[in-house]
Protein backbone atom coordinates (compact mmCIF):
# COMPACT_ATOMS: atom_id res chain seq x y z
CA UNK A 1 0.00 0.00 0.00
CA UNK A 2 2.94 2.46 0.93
CA UNK A 3 4.38 2.09 -2.20
CA UNK A 4 1.43 2.70 -4.40
CA UNK A 5 0.52 5.67 -2.75
CA UNK A 6 4.38 7.22 -2.30
CA UNK A 7 4.00 6.56 -6.79
CA UNK A 8 0.64 8.33 -6.65
CA UNK A 9 1.97 11.51 -4.56
CA UNK A 10 5.29 12.12 -6.42
CA UNK A 11 3.06 11.51 -9.50
CA UNK A 12 0.60 14.65 -8.26
CA UNK A 13 3.51 16.66 -7.39
CA UNK A 14 4.82 16.23 -10.88
CA UNK A 15 1.55 16.68 -12.62
CA UNK A 16 1.47 19.91 -10.23
CA UNK A 17 4.75 21.17 -10.90
CA UNK A 18 3.80 20.77 -14.90
CA UNK A 19 0.40 22.47 -14.72
CA UNK A 20 2.97 26.29 -13.62
CA UNK A 21 6.08 25.58 -15.56
CA UNK A 22 8.17 24.81 -12.16
CA UNK A 23 11.11 21.79 -12.35
CA UNK A 24 9.94 18.73 -10.24
CA UNK A 25 12.97 18.71 -8.21
CA UNK A 26 12.06 22.27 -6.43
CA UNK A 27 9.43 20.60 -4.46
CA UNK A 28 10.64 18.11 -1.84
CA UNK A 29 8.57 15.53 -0.15
CA UNK A 30 8.36 15.27 3.54
CA UNK A 31 6.45 11.98 4.65
CA UNK A 32 4.55 12.76 7.81
CA UNK A 33 5.32 9.26 10.31
CA UNK A 34 3.74 10.67 12.99
CA UNK A 35 2.06 7.82 15.41
CA UNK A 36 3.27 5.29 12.43
CA UNK A 37 5.15 2.22 13.15
CA UNK A 38 9.19 2.13 12.23
CA UNK A 39 8.35 -0.77 10.29
CA UNK A 40 5.82 1.60 8.36
CA UNK A 41 8.40 4.14 7.89
CA UNK A 42 10.79 1.34 6.72
CA UNK A 43 8.72 0.90 4.05
CA UNK A 44 8.40 4.02 2.75
CA UNK A 45 12.26 4.90 3.07
CA UNK A 46 12.88 0.92 1.07
CA UNK A 47 10.70 2.74 -1.96
CA UNK A 48 13.02 6.16 -1.94
CA UNK A 49 12.15 8.32 0.86
CA UNK A 50 14.68 10.06 2.95
CA UNK A 51 12.87 13.08 4.38
CA UNK A 52 10.16 12.27 7.32
CA UNK A 53 8.46 14.52 9.55
CA UNK A 54 7.32 14.29 13.32
CA UNK A 55 4.98 16.17 15.04
CA UNK A 56 6.77 15.32 18.67
CA UNK A 57 10.25 15.42 19.86
CA UNK A 58 10.26 12.11 21.69
CA UNK A 59 8.80 10.31 18.51
CA UNK A 60 11.85 11.79 16.21
CA UNK A 61 14.25 10.84 19.28
CA UNK A 62 13.48 7.65 18.91
CA UNK A 63 12.61 6.70 15.50
CA UNK A 64 16.09 8.86 15.07
CA UNK A 65 18.16 6.11 16.60
CA UNK A 66 15.95 3.40 15.32
CA UNK A 67 16.56 4.11 11.38
CA UNK A 68 18.92 4.92 9.28
CA UNK A 69 21.39 7.95 9.01
CA UNK A 70 20.85 8.86 5.67
CA UNK A 71 17.50 10.28 6.61
CA UNK A 72 16.68 14.38 7.16
CA UNK A 73 14.55 14.66 10.04
CA UNK A 74 11.93 17.41 9.82
CA UNK A 75 10.37 18.80 13.25
CA UNK A 76 6.85 19.78 12.30
CA UNK A 77 4.94 20.10 15.28
CA UNK A 78 4.90 22.63 17.99
CA UNK A 79 8.39 22.78 19.73
CA UNK A 80 8.39 23.41 23.82
CA UNK A 81 11.65 25.02 24.90
CA UNK A 82 12.58 22.38 27.09
CA UNK A 83 12.32 19.89 24.44
CA UNK A 84 14.67 21.97 22.13
CA UNK A 85 17.82 20.08 23.52
CA UNK A 86 16.93 16.64 22.57
CA UNK A 87 16.46 17.34 18.68
CA UNK A 88 18.88 20.31 17.94
CA UNK A 89 21.65 18.11 16.73
CA UNK A 90 18.75 15.42 15.30
CA UNK A 91 16.35 17.45 13.02
CA UNK A 92 17.90 18.54 9.85
CA UNK A 93 14.93 21.23 9.95
CA UNK A 94 12.79 22.77 12.56
CA UNK A 95 9.69 24.10 11.07
CA UNK A 96 7.81 25.02 13.97
CA UNK A 97 9.47 28.30 15.24
CA UNK A 98 6.78 30.89 16.14
CA UNK A 99 8.94 33.26 19.16
CA UNK A 100 11.84 34.47 19.96
CA UNK A 101 12.29 32.98 22.97
CA UNK A 102 12.10 29.57 21.24
CA UNK A 103 14.37 30.66 18.93
CA UNK A 104 17.19 31.56 21.68
CA UNK A 105 16.90 28.30 23.42
CA UNK A 106 17.53 27.23 20.22
CA UNK A 107 20.45 28.94 19.42
CA UNK A 108 21.76 28.02 23.53
CA UNK A 109 21.59 24.59 22.73
CA UNK A 110 22.97 24.17 19.18
CA UNK A 111 26.22 26.35 20.95
CA UNK A 112 26.26 23.52 24.01
CA UNK A 113 26.58 21.05 21.23
CA UNK A 114 28.44 22.96 18.81
CA UNK A 115 26.17 22.54 15.59
CA UNK A 116 24.42 24.96 13.33
CA UNK A 117 20.35 24.42 13.29
CA UNK A 118 18.67 25.42 10.32
CA UNK A 119 14.90 26.83 11.43
CA UNK A 120 11.98 27.96 9.20
CA UNK A 121 9.34 30.78 10.90
CA UNK A 122 5.75 29.71 11.74
CA UNK A 123 3.55 32.11 10.05
CA UNK A 124 -0.39 31.78 11.30
CA UNK A 125 -1.14 32.81 7.96
CA UNK A 126 -4.95 32.61 8.54
CA UNK A 127 -5.03 33.87 11.90
CA UNK A 128 -6.73 30.94 13.75
CA UNK A 129 -7.15 30.96 17.38
CA UNK A 130 -6.24 27.16 17.44
CA UNK A 131 -2.94 27.04 15.56
CA UNK A 132 0.54 28.66 16.37
CA UNK A 133 2.77 31.16 14.84
CA UNK A 134 3.35 34.22 14.43
CA UNK A 135 1.65 36.43 12.43
CA UNK A 136 2.03 37.99 8.89
CA UNK A 137 2.64 41.49 9.83
CA UNK A 138 4.99 40.55 12.56
CA UNK A 139 6.97 38.28 10.57
CA UNK A 140 9.55 40.35 9.32
CA UNK A 141 9.97 41.62 13.19
CA UNK A 142 10.95 38.18 14.22
CA UNK A 143 13.35 37.40 11.50
CA UNK A 144 15.29 39.95 12.37
CA UNK A 145 15.23 39.38 15.59
CA UNK A 146 16.47 35.42 15.17
CA UNK A 147 18.85 36.25 12.51
CA UNK A 148 20.91 38.26 15.49
CA UNK A 149 21.55 34.82 17.30
CA UNK A 150 23.97 33.03 16.96
CA UNK A 151 24.33 28.91 15.29
CA UNK A 152 20.63 30.08 13.87
CA UNK A 153 19.69 30.07 10.62
CA UNK A 154 16.82 31.29 9.23
CA UNK A 155 15.78 29.04 5.96
CA UNK A 156 12.10 30.19 5.12
CA UNK A 157 8.16 30.37 6.32
CA UNK A 158 6.14 27.17 7.46
CA UNK A 159 2.09 27.26 7.61
CA UNK A 160 -0.58 25.06 8.44
CA UNK A 161 -3.33 26.14 6.52
CA UNK A 162 -7.29 25.52 7.69
CA UNK A 163 -8.97 22.42 7.15
CA UNK A 164 -11.10 22.77 4.29
CA UNK A 165 -12.79 20.28 2.30
CA UNK A 166 -12.10 22.01 -0.84
CA UNK A 167 -8.50 22.85 -1.58
CA UNK A 168 -8.83 25.52 -3.87
CA UNK A 169 -10.21 27.60 -0.56
CA UNK A 170 -6.60 27.54 0.93
CA UNK A 171 -4.94 29.11 -2.52
CA UNK A 172 -5.06 32.64 -0.81
CA UNK A 173 -3.20 31.65 1.93
CA UNK A 174 -0.48 29.64 0.39
CA UNK A 175 -0.10 32.95 -2.12
CA UNK A 176 0.02 35.33 0.76
CA UNK A 177 3.28 33.17 2.78
CA UNK A 178 4.83 33.41 -0.72
CA UNK A 179 4.78 36.88 -1.03
CA UNK A 180 5.64 37.00 2.24
CA UNK A 181 8.59 35.11 1.73
CA UNK A 182 9.49 37.19 -1.52
CA UNK A 183 9.14 40.68 0.55
CA UNK A 184 11.46 39.26 3.51
CA UNK A 185 13.99 38.28 0.77
CA UNK A 186 14.38 41.75 -0.70
CA UNK A 187 15.77 43.04 2.63
CA UNK A 188 18.59 40.49 2.15
CA UNK A 189 18.91 40.11 5.85
CA UNK A 190 22.09 38.50 6.86
CA UNK A 191 21.64 34.84 7.97
CA UNK A 192 18.06 34.02 6.63
CA UNK A 193 17.44 32.91 3.03
CA UNK A 194 13.96 32.61 1.93
CA UNK A 195 14.49 28.96 -0.33
CA UNK A 196 12.57 27.20 1.78
CA UNK A 197 8.26 27.29 1.79
CA UNK A 198 7.22 24.61 3.82
CA UNK A 199 3.24 24.22 2.97
CA UNK A 200 0.74 22.43 1.84
CA UNK A 201 -0.49 18.57 3.63
CA UNK A 202 -2.50 15.70 2.01
CA UNK A 203 -5.67 17.98 1.37
CA UNK A 204 -4.05 20.44 0.01
CA UNK A 205 -0.54 19.85 -1.18
CA UNK A 206 -1.16 20.30 -4.94
CA UNK A 207 -2.06 24.07 -4.63
CA UNK A 208 0.57 24.79 -2.66
CA UNK A 209 2.80 23.26 -5.05
CA UNK A 210 1.28 25.48 -7.48
CA UNK A 211 1.49 28.78 -5.79
CA UNK A 212 5.21 28.13 -4.85
CA UNK A 213 5.91 25.35 -2.32
CA UNK A 214 9.13 23.93 -2.30
CA UNK A 215 8.40 20.97 1.01
CA UNK A 216 5.02 19.92 1.08
CA UNK A 217 4.14 17.49 4.22
CA UNK A 218 2.25 14.63 3.47
CA UNK A 219 1.51 11.86 5.74
CA UNK A 220 -2.08 10.32 5.28
CA UNK A 221 -1.60 10.32 1.43
CA UNK A 222 1.05 7.71 2.36
CA UNK A 223 0.51 6.07 5.46
CA UNK A 224 -3.09 6.42 5.81
CA UNK A 225 -4.87 7.47 8.44
CA UNK A 226 -3.59 8.16 11.86
CA UNK A 227 -3.46 5.82 14.65
CA UNK A 228 -3.08 6.83 18.21
CA UNK A 229 -3.16 4.83 21.39
CA UNK A 230 -6.56 4.38 23.07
Amino acid sequence: MIKENLDNVLQNIASSCKNVNRNTQEVKLIAVSKTKPVSMLMEAYNNGCREFGENKVQELVEKYDAMPKDIKWHMIGHLQRNKVKYIVDKAALIHSVDSLKLAEEISREAIKKQVDVSILIEVNIAGENTKFGVTPTETERLVREIAALPNIYIKGLMAIAPYVVNPEENRQYFAHLKQLSVDINRKNIDNVSMNVLSMGMTGDYLVAIEEGATYVRVGTGIFGERQYPV
